[in-house]
């Protein structure tokens, strides 16, 4: 398996592909957004950590809760991004 980011903290989004998944493995948004939940309570988070609610987008190589066998892309929206964006411009 191999995977790939783009996209940075204070940027509009994050974005991940997963290349060398099997296909057919059952998979789904909600999967991922759990364990996501699950990241925001662990030890030495910060107090965005608290605020921020990050719910997954799968763009790509997912149909009817399946993988595909090809490259899984995932994407996580921002929502603070507004915020940083008006300190950049």
């Amino acid at each position: 398996m191999r995977y790939m980011t783009a996209g940075e903290s204070h940027g509009p989004e994050l974005t991940a592909i997963i290349e060398g998944l099997p296909a057919g493995m059952p998979l789904s948004v909600e999967d991922i957004n759990y364990e996501l939940a699950r990241r925001q309570v662990g030890y030495g988070r910060g107090g965005r950590m608290i605020i921020e609610t990050d719910q997954v987008q799968i763009t790509s190589g997912l149909r009817h809760g399946k993988t595909l066998g090809s490259p899984l892309t995932l994407v996580i929206e921002n929502k603070d991004w507004k915020n940083w964006k008006k300190l950049w411009e």
